[in-house]
């Protein structure tokens, strides 16, 4: 049989099954994202899986159904649950994004996600120079004047920022890209929270977000596309820079609200 596979489990909050159904799927998913639990593993079964836990078969199973919606896991009645193919991971899922910045993500993922915005974030830019309206431009304004005021340090700071974003996004008056608003404020959230988890004192990045700002407000598409092209990849310098430094020093694992995770077992089965 194989061993225990240990994993860290967030602290404790009141044990409603929302509450408890929540945090096993996201010890769960981390686990996952950081290797721990690979492709073809098979997870021990319901009943045993629950004890281990001290929650309810009901609680646990609807973890395992959260991780199958996001394409993590799939279960089978012969074969029991398994960790599912990667291809099949549902990567720009903002929760599974979270799972995957909690852990210390590989140079490829976070190289995979900055594509992603540099696909997406320039065009969106640019469009919205062309189509954003003065409400847009007063949103954008006040998002970074908050995020200024506050800073990235700050849970709040951060949401400012993801909300700048946001209304970039929103300003394109496109609803394909306006989809990926959740995805890309994800990405954003947690790249940032990475960087102050694993770095003293980051760059703060308010100059090259007022230059985008500047460009959209000024009805410039090409500036718009070229400003935001260079903070996108500042971000991306950025990101390296804390990968590394947190390849120094062992950065946690933490949840939602930065709160390192304590330790549980999950045990896999020895199908």
């Amino acid at each position: 049989m194989q061993p225990a596979v240990r994993l860290r489990r967030a602290k404790a909050a009141p044990r409603t099954l929302e509450r408890l159904h929540t945090a096993i799927a996201r010890d769960l998913g981390v686990a996952i994202a950081a290797g721990v639990l690979s492709p073809g593993d098979t997870l021990s079964g319901e009943v045993a899986s629950s004890a281990q836990l001290a929650v309810s078969r009901t609680a646990y199973r609807e973890a395992v159904r959260i991780l199958a919606a996001k394409g993590l896991v799939e279960s089978r009645t012969r074969t029991g649950t398994r960790v599912s193919a990667r291809h099949r991971w549902h990567i720009l899922d903002p929760e599974v994004l979270g799972w995957f910045l909690q852990t210390h993500p590989s140079e490829a993922f976070v190289r995979d996600l900055f594509e992603v915005r540099m696909m997406v974030e320039p065009a969106a830019a640019a469009f919205a120079a062309e189509r954003a309206s003065p409400h847009d431009l007063r949103t954008m304004a006040a998002a970074l004047d908050e995020m200024d005021r506050l800073k990235l340090s700050t849970e709040a700071g951060r949401a400012a920022d993801r909300a700048f974003h946001h209304a970039i996004l929103a300003a394109t008056r496109n609803e394909a890209i306006m989809a990926l608003s959740s995805s890309v404020g994800a990405a954003i959230r947690w790249t940032t929270l990475f960087k102050h988890r694993t770095q003293t004192a980051p760059r703060d990045p308010i100059v090259e977000h007022r230059l985008v700002l500047d460009a959209i407000a000024a009805r410039d598409p090409e500036a718009a596309r070229t400003s935001m092209t260079a903070l996108v990849r500042y971000a991306l310098a950025d990101m390296q820079a804390s990968l590394a430094a947190g390849a120094g020093n062992g950065a946690p694992v933490a949840d939602a609200a930065g709160v390192g995770h304590k330790r549980t077992d999950f045990i896999l089965s020895d199908k």
